[in-house]
């Protein structure tokens, strides 16, 4: 567990308060506005572009519905989306993997490296099915 000084304003002054402890939730960055240790750009240019095109048959998905079109076609598509999303999870887990959890594996720090576990455990059991 990391522990820090929680500061707080006091009439235009900043007073540190007692340590607290607080637990680590992602071994990339402790801060809040988390930001990827690395993105590989091929991987955020094939991101963007999957996800605009995903925009694109959600606008479909809307039509289709509004259209009163046949239930087994919207399910079709819905289908193709969510695989179309489940790729841009697989290039995220990738980028986290070569860039994130690499960081927190290497560092040497006990508890970067088991945020890390519990956080590729968590998001594999969760998210990745």
């Amino acid at each position: 567990m990391l522990q820090h000084r929680k500061a707080t304003h006091q009439k235009g002054s900043l007073r540190a308060q007692p340590l607290q402890k607080a637990s680590v939730t992602c071994a990339c960055e402790v801060h809040a506005g988390r930001k990827a240790a690395g993105v590989d750009p091929e991987i955020k240019a094939a991101n963007r572009h999957r996800l605009r095109r995903i925009e694109g048959q959600i606008r479909g998905l809307q039509k289709m519905v509004e259209g009163d079109r046949y239930c087994a076609d919207i399910i079709t598509q819905i289908a193709s989306v969510q695989e179309a999303l489940r790729g841009v999870a697989r290039n995220l887990m990738r980028n986290h993997l070569y860039h994130c959890a690499t960081k927190a594996l290497r560092s040497g720090k006990k508890h970067e490296t088991e945020a890390m576990y519990g956080e590729l455990l968590e998001l594999i059991y969760a998210h990745l099915r």
